[in-house]
């Protein structure tokens, strides 16, 4: 019935909400007021992210303040990969997980890094993927990579494209603009090839956005 599964949904937030850190939550508040107040963030589209359930966010990625941007823009918990070498020193580590970060090996495929991020999508939460990889350098996109498709047609989870701008001049203080769009739902049906054309896909509206 409807009623259960609105009350499902209401337990489900609560879950959820519990999960995330002091340090979380006031991170995002300070990184909010930070946005509001020194750049005048404009967000669109916001409604296109799903209240509750998992979901993929895929964004262009131009810098390092792109996770916590797109996280404070999304009033719900926001998980992403973050680089090994991040949780190698104690006390950084502690910090990064409490941001709801985990590991991913840059060299290779890293299987753990991968089992986390279905565990996630799988238990209801939001996850952060770069489908290009890596930061760019030069505002432009560069050439989508597998794994957004590859867990969204496995997860069969949306994916939710979001366009990022001038979070790269930050010390300009320039207005940063965050742009989320429709859902895309990946095929039922699926082989091999569909993982980078889908990734593909996003990316190329996350271009026209």
């Amino acid at each position: 019935m409807l009623e259960d599964r609105f009350l499902l949904n209401i337990k489900e937030y609560m879950q959820l909400k519990e999960k995330s850190s002091i340090l979380f939550l006031l991170g995002r508040q300070i990184f909010r007021l930070i946005f509001s107040l020194f750049y005048r963030w404009r967000i669109e589209g916001l409604e296109n992210v799903p209240y509750f359930g998992g979901a993929i966010i895929v964004s262009n990625h131009i810098s390092f303040f792109d996770p916590p941007l797109v996280g404070s823009a999304i009033k719900r918990p926001l998980y992403f990969m973050a680089k090994k070498e991040l949780f190698d020193i104690p006390i950084l580590k502690w910090i990064v997980e409490q941001t709801h970060a985990f590991p991913i090996k840059r060299d290779g495929q890293d299987t753990a890094a991968i089992r986390n991020a279905f565990s996630l999508l799988k238990s209801g939460h939001l996850l952060l993927i770069f489908p290009e990889g890596t930061r760019s350098k030069n505002r432009r996109i560069g050439k989508a990579r597998a794994g957004a498709g590859m867990l969204a047609c496995n997860a069969q989870l949306p994916l939710i494209p979001v366009k990022l701008k001038n979070t790269d001049v930050m010390f300009k203080f320039k207005r940063i603009e965050i742009k989320f769009g429709k859902p895309i739902y990946p095929p039922k049906n699926f082989v091999k090839d569909d993982y980078i054309n889908l990734s593909k896909k996003v990316l190329n509206l996350i271009i026209k956005m």
